[in-house]
């Protein structure tokens, strides 16, 4: 297993405890070590991919589902985020001037694609996912169904900072096995496992590149669970862990 992150300004290396081994070339494609070694607490982290797309889930957990009363999709149901949206760890987010309504946490597994994959089979889509990250997918939840005539899923997911992703891509890990867990102003909210997916990670990454190429460095969210909830303070903190991966903070300004 390796946990992979970049760095201001736009660097890139491998996370040996509190190190970062250091890389040249493409993250995805035979990256070479330098010989220099950084301290982590030195860097400011980035968001670890610059995805060419951010795919997000809708409706793939099926305690959520229950919770609201909704069926089992017979196939992936999904949206697109800005890539102005997409921030790192640490990232101060705060409310677009052009809304005033609720701002909800959305505590998420992210799957990033290592190589490019169209009408892949599992076997094919499980070769191509390079890692897996964490990731904050924020909502304007007020917009998604203001207009009774179209469902504004893009807008809603998408002002700056609400793609927030990190802070490390880890390798090796088998999807099924981990779990995430959001904390709100230091109170858990959300704590749910990965293996309660509609969809597990290969068939998804297999059934979408059916619809669109997948490129590296593109990141899939897999949709949320039971937990998520409004962020109501002037200034909230939410952390989303997912053990091998790390933590993804950030804060969100009323």
């Amino acid at each position: 297993m390796a946990r992979w992150v970049r760095f201001e300004p736009d660097r890139f290396g491998q996370l040996e405890g509190d190190t970062i081994v250091v890389h040249t070339g493409d993250m995805f494609d035979h990256p070479v070590e330098t010989g220099e070694r950084i301290p982590l607490a030195d860097v400011q982290l980035l968001a670890p991919t610059r995805p060419s797309k951010m795919i997000a889930l809708w409706n793939n957990f099926r305690a959520l589902a229950t919770k609201l009363g909704q069926a089992t999709p017979p196939e992936p149901l999904y949206f697109l985020k800005a890539a102005s949206s997409f921030a790192g760890p640490g990232t101060e987010v705060r409310r677009p001037a052009s809304y005033d309504g609720k701002v909800v946490f959305e505590g998420e597994l992210g799957i990033v694609i290592g190589a490019r994959c169209s009408n892949a089979t599992e076997a094919q889509a499980s070769a191509a996912i390079f890692g897996y990250t964490c990731i904050n997918d924020i909502t304007a939840v007020d917009i998604l169904n203001r207009d009774a005539s179209f469902a504004q899923w893009t807008r809603a997911k998408s002002f700056d900072g609400f793609g927030l992703m990190g802070p490390a891509i880890a390798t090796g890990l088998d999807p099924a096995t981990l779990t995430i867990r959001t904390v709100l102003n230091g109170a858990e909210r959300q704590n749910y496992p990965v293996s309660d997916m509609v969809f597990p990670a290969a068939k998804l990454v297999s059934l979408i590149s059916g619809d669109m190429t997948l490129e590296p460095g593109d990141v899939i969210c897999c949709g949320t669970s039971v937990g998520v909830g409004v962020m109501k303070e002037p200034v909230n903190t939410v952390d989303v862990t997912i053990d091998g991966i790390g933590t993804l903070s950030a804060t969100y300004r009323n």
